[in-house]
C-alpha cells in the first residue's frame, strides 16, 4: 500500500456526486470532503483491509478492480461484491463508525480515495438530506443482500451463472482486471470446474459463445430463460 498527496480533487468530486447519500449536498459541501480525503495506491492482489479492521472510511476507487470477500475457517473464500472504478465499498463501517464487515482486496493495480468517517458522521449530522439519502442506500443494500441469498439457496449453479453473465454485459466492471473464472465460481459459490462445465453447457444451448478468452452472449433471450431455471 502506498500513501500520497492527494492529487486533484476534480476527479473524486465527480464520483462522489454519484454516491446516493452524498448526491443531495452542495458542490461546495461536496468538495470540502473531498479536499479531506486520502489518496491509496495497491498492487494486484494486495489486501486493503481485514474483516474486523478498525475502518478508515468510505473507499471510491479511481482504477483497478476490488473484491469484497468472506472467508471459511478452512479458507475458502466467498466473494460478496466485484467492484470498479468510481464505485463506493464499506459504506456500513463508515458511516457506523463500526469494523470493517468484510475483507478488501484488489484484484489488479488499485488506486483508490478514502473519506474519513468522521468526516462522513460529521456531514450526517449537518445536513438531513444526506442522512435520509444515507437510510435509503442502506434499506437497498439489504434488499440486494436478500436477492443474493435468494439466488444461492434457490437457484442451480448455471442459472447464477447466466445471471452473471446478463449482469456483466450490463456493467463493464463485472469484466474487468482479475475477474477470471475462479473469482466468478468465488462470487457464485462454486468451483471453478464448475464454471467451466456450465459455460460448456451454456454454449452447447446456443445462448454463449467464446472469442478466444472473452465470453460473447449469442442469444440473450435464451440466456435470460436459463436464469430463471
Amino acid at each position: 500500500m502506498t500513501r500520497t498527496v492527494l492529487p486533484d480533487p476534480d476527479p473524486l468530486l465527480e464520483h462522489l456526486s454519484k454516491i446516493p447519500y452524498l448526491a443531495p449536498l452542495t458542490a461546495e459541501n461536496q468538495a470540502a470532503i473531498a479536499r479531506q480525503a486520502l489518496y491509496y495506491t495497491f498492487e494486484p492482489d494486495e489486501l486493503i483491509f481485514l474483516e474486523g479492521d478498525l475502518s478508515r472510511g468510505l473507499w471510491i476507487i479511481e482504477s483497478g478492480n476490488v473484491k469484497i470477500t468472506k472467508s471459511s475457517p478452512e479458507g475458502d473464500e466467498f466473494i460478496l461484491h466485484l467492484l470498479g472504478p468510481g464505485q463506493s465499498f464499506n459504506d456500513v463501517a463508515a458511516l457506523d463508525d463500526g469494523p470493517t464487515p468484510a475483507n478488501a482486496i484488489a484484484m489488479s493495480l488499485v488506486t483508490a480515495w478514502t473519506v474519513p468517517s468522521a468526516v462522513l458522521l460529521d456531514a450526517l449530522e449537518r445536513y438531513p438530506a444526506m442522512a435520509r439519502a444515507a437510510v435509503r442506500m442502506l434499506a437497498g443494500r439489504v434488499r440486494m443482500l436478500n436477492q443474493q441469498i435468494e439466488d444461492l439457496t434457490l437457484y442451480p449453479v448455471i442459472a447464477r451463472l447466466a445471471r452473471f453473465l446478463l449482469s456483466q454485459a450490463e456493467d463493464p466492471v463485472l469484466g474487468g482486471p482479475g475477474i477470471t473464472r475462479a473469482a466468478i465460481a468465488a462470487h457464485l459459490a462454486t468451483t471453478p470446474e464448475t464454471v467451466s462445465r456450465m459455460l460448456a453447457k451454456l454454449q452447447e444451448s446456443g445462448a454463449v459463445r467464446f472469442d478466444r478468452h472473452r465470453i460473447l452472449i449469442v442469444d440473450h433471450d435464451l440466456l435470460r430463460s436459463i436464469a430463471v431455471l
